[in-house]
């Protein structure tokens, strides 16, 4: 087994650390208090490569394998989680949705714009009576002939408001129950697509998260990803690996904080030495690293196994349910290790523990992500990869 990282995936993680710290950072309390979208942030996230990252070169992208995916999220993570849930959006759920199972025309028409950041996408699954139950779409898409008439509401959907294109999960015949259901690509400009207001959230405050309605909106045929029926099942593979994604983010948060408690508890001193020589501090530290080094081996390995093309579902349940509570925990832990400062703004583990919370609920509850971790593991198809070159299953 390999644990060295190679010279790219190095370079990447390198590159995108330089830019979360000296890019990224200055403002970041500002965007976070006037829940202000880093638009211009965002545009260089395209230019480096990191909106496409792993969309191969022919659509735009970067090419990249989904470990270098995750030590970028990581970084940029560990700064500004509004800009890290922008690009895990249009790296995980969109841009690798719609390569691979996008048509042709699809991948020339939307892929090469979303890929180089020149556009933003987002995707619509959550509905107001559907969040966890996925199968309960009141989203209608009705056959029309030439055209789909798509209507309904979607909910907290993540650059909602500064997307061009959204992937949106709708019932096109109830009857069918998740066999009926399908994914469609839908222009924000079009007619009947109605964007509400920017939701004012307990943490990730500058990203666009919005409600948005479908009114009477005609979407071709051509739009239509996959066979009929093939909606609910394009969203479940794409949430699988969205969740390395989130993973990935939660790992950042966790990773900065603590970052972050080391450097004050060395600067910071108490009855004549520095706090970090103080036990009671000095264990919190050692706490946070080894459940941040187990949360980091978690998210590389689910990583890994993408990269290998091998099962990684319940990989990536375990590293977001791992990974989210440790970022919950350990920002908790980097506040209070902060003392008084850590309750204001200005030291940045008071944000980070804000924005630690929604990586428990997004992209599947931790609940949901146990649902699918038992259920797998009842099944008999929980992971242990490889051993002399044969599968093995518990």
């Amino acid at each position: 087994m390999q644990f060295k990282l190679t010279e790219e995936q190095l370079a990447v993680q390198a590159a995108a650390r330089e830019f979360a710290q000296n890019e990224l950072k200055e403002g970041v309390i500002e965007r976070d208090t006037n829940m202000t979208f880093a638009k211009e942030q965002i545009r260089k996230m395209g230019e480096m490569g990191f909106m496409g990252m792993m969309v191969s070169p022919e659509y735009g992208g970067s090419g990249m394998d989904t470990m270098s995916y995750v030590l970028a999220m990581e970084e940029i993570s560990k700064v500004d989680n509004s800009c890290s849930v922008c690009m895990s959006v249009n790296n995980s759920l969109v841009c690798w949705g719609l390569e691979e199972f996008g048509t042709e025309a699809q991948k020339q028409k939307y892929l090469t714009k979303l890929a180089t950041g020149e556009q933003i996408g987002a995707f619509c699954l959550s509905e107001p009576e559907a969040g966890s139950d996925a199968t309960s779409q009141r989203t209608t898409a009705i056959d029309m002939g030439d055209h789909y008439l798509l209507n309904g509401t979607k909910n907290w959907i993540t650059n909602g408001g500064s997307s061009s294109v959204h992937l949106v999960i709708a019932q096109t015949d109830a009857d069918k129950g998740h066999r009926g259901i399908n994914a469609f690509i839908v222009e924000t400009d079009w007619d009947g697509v109605e964007i509400g207001a920017k939701e004012d959230k307990l943490g990730i405050r500058s990203s666009d998260t919005h409600t948005i309605m479908y009114n009477d909106v005609k979407v071709p045929k051509e739009n239509r990803i996959g066979e009929d029926g093939f909606g609910f099942k394009f969203a479940m593979k794409t949430l699988s690996g969205g969740r390395i994604g989130i993973a990935a983010q939660a790992l950042g948060i966790a990773a900065g904080a603590y970052e972050l408690a080391v450097q004050y508890s060395k600067e910071r001193e108490a009855f004549g030495k520095p706090i970090s020589r103080h036990q009671a501090i000095a264990f919190k530290l050692a706490d946070m690293a080894t459940d941040i080094e187990a949360a980091r081996l978690l998210v590389y390995r689910a990583a890994w196994l993408k990269d290998e093309h091998m099962e990684y579902t319940s990989a990536a349940c375990m590293a977001k349910v791992f990974a989210s509570e440790t970022a919950m925990k350990h920002t908790v832990e980097a506040v209070q290790v902060h003392g008084g400062y850590g309750f204001v703004k200005e030291y940045h583990v008071e944000r980070l523990m804000r924005d630690a919370k929604i990586t428990q609920i997004y992209e599947g509850t931790s609940e949901v992500q146990r649902i699918v971790i038992s259920r797998n593991l009842l099944k008999g198809q929980l992971y242990i990869p490889v051993f002399n070159g044969e599968k093995m299953t518990v």
